[in-house]
């Protein structure tokens, strides 16, 4: 890339702390708060309770109870980011207590109003994303301790016991796994604007070894997570109300908006860490994924999706190794390919085991009465072949995948 094309493309680099992204956290809100202001101790004991009162159908009942809180005092961006994963973890519950065959059509407006008011000034629709589940919905035990699995703990709970405290915890060690790679995008930036290869190189090395981690701890997921318990329990609570055939009219959220409105379930696609690889790398996906993915960016903190932009605005590695014929470079280039590749075809293998297999069991077993069949008889059955964000996940998975495998550098000469 000539200088003249650099300037015209980004004449900065990308600083990381200009998008709130923290170079030890990543994209990982940083010591999270557990406590809100004593007059939202209302929210804080549903949401502290939320696993008995679903299990013992009493949440619906505890919410419509629920008086009216003005989100005025909350003080903060962190105040704002627990007020907003407690009240999404309400949401969900109160939505999901009893399973997709009696669904709430209606967000009470003691719920409906905090949580929209909040969701707006954080810039975030009122809904669980991952933002709120896997980046802000962490604890240590012992405060002194490491980032490690077993010093680690949620915040709020869903029912699903140790499954779903293991499944938000390892897709949290993957955010922490990525942060190496996070950062070499910046100095790579940097470096393709003052041509120096050196850096660059370093940075690309840097982003293949995260993505080997970040794969290594996907790998933790099997150790930590039950598939039957994924597949009948957790992915219910997870699930939106778009792209949903168990929510054909949408969710009304009582005295904010007249007409019900629909926002897509937690999903892996709202991680910034994977887009914005892709971005940097120049992955291009077949056009109704990339509709997809780019939709899921309204599910990103406003300053992580700014900086995908910022990426895709930004130079090109891939076109500064085409324009320069390095060859080294080409190397490193094609080597955070082929790990991004295999993290892909691992997460595939994960779905494979944990949904695909799983719903086959389910239908398998549906005239049996032992545990595993009634558990697995609790899953719903709208989302046997769709993922939580609402996409048809294996056709997404794999079609992301190839896109990926599409941009190796054969050659440059």
């Amino acid at each position: 890339m000539n200088t003249e094309e650099g300037e015209t493309r980004g004449t900065s680099y990308i600083s990381l702390d200009e998008f709130n992204i923290s170079k030890e956290w990543g994209f990982v809100l940083p010591n999270p708060l557990s406590d809100l202001p004593k007059m939202y101790q209302p929210w804080m004991d549903i949401a502290n309770n939320l696993t008995h009162l679903i299990e013992h159908h009493q949440l619906r009942c505890e919410v419509n109870n629920m008086q009216l809180l003005s989100t005025d005092f909350l003080s903060g961006y962190k105040q704002l980011r627990l007020a907003h994963l407690a009240l999404s973890f309400i949401t969900m519950g109160y939505v999901w207590q009893e399973g997709e065959h009696n669904i709430a059509k209606v967000l009470p407006k003691s719920l409906a109003v905090p949580y929209c008011e909040v969701s707006k000034i954080l810039g975030l629709p009122p809904i669980l994303v991952h933002a709120d589940c896997v980046l802000t919905n962490w604890k240590k035990k012992d405060a002194n301790g490491t980032m490690e699995l077993r010093n680690l703990d949620i915040i709020f709970k869903l029912p699903g016991g140790n499954s779903t405290k293991g499944f938000f915890l390892v897709t949290l060690e993957v955010e922490l796994a990525a942060v190496q790679g996070i950062k070499a995008i910046s100095i790579a930036t940097e470096a393709i604007l003052r041509h120096d290869d050196d850096s660059i190189k370093n940075a690309l090395h840097d982003m293949a070894e995260s993505i080997r981690k970040m794969n290594q701890s996907l790998k933790k997921m099997d150790e930590h997570v039950d598939p039957d318990t994924f597949y009948g329990i957790i992915r219910l609570f997870l699930s939106g109300w778009k792209d949903n055939p168990a929510f054909p009219e949408g969710l009304l959220y009582e005295g904010v908006w007249d007409k019900p409105r629909f926002f897509s379930g937690g999903s892996a696609a709202q991680s910034s860490t994977l887009q914005s690889f892709d971005e940097f790398l120049r992955i291009r996906h077949e056009e109704k994924n990339a509709e997809f993915l780019y939709r899921m960016r309204d599910y990103m903190p406003p300053s992580h999706k700014a900086f995908l932009q910022a990426i895709t605005s930004g130079p090109s590695v891939r076109e500064h190794i085409m324009l320069n014929r390095n060859l080294a470079l080409r190397e490193l280039y094609n080597d955070c390919i082929a790990a991004l590749v295999d993290l892909r075809n691992y997460h595939i293998t994960v779905v494979t085991r944990y949904i695909t297999i799983t719903a086959a069991k389910a239908k398998a077993e549906k005239a049996k009465q032992n545990s595993s069949a009634l558990l697995l008889q609790k899953a719903p059955a709208a989302l046997a072949e769709r993922g939580t964000g609402g996409s048809g996940i294996m056709c997404l998975l794999k079609s992301v995948r190839d896109a990926t495998k599409k941009v190796m550098i054969d050659n440059i000469w």
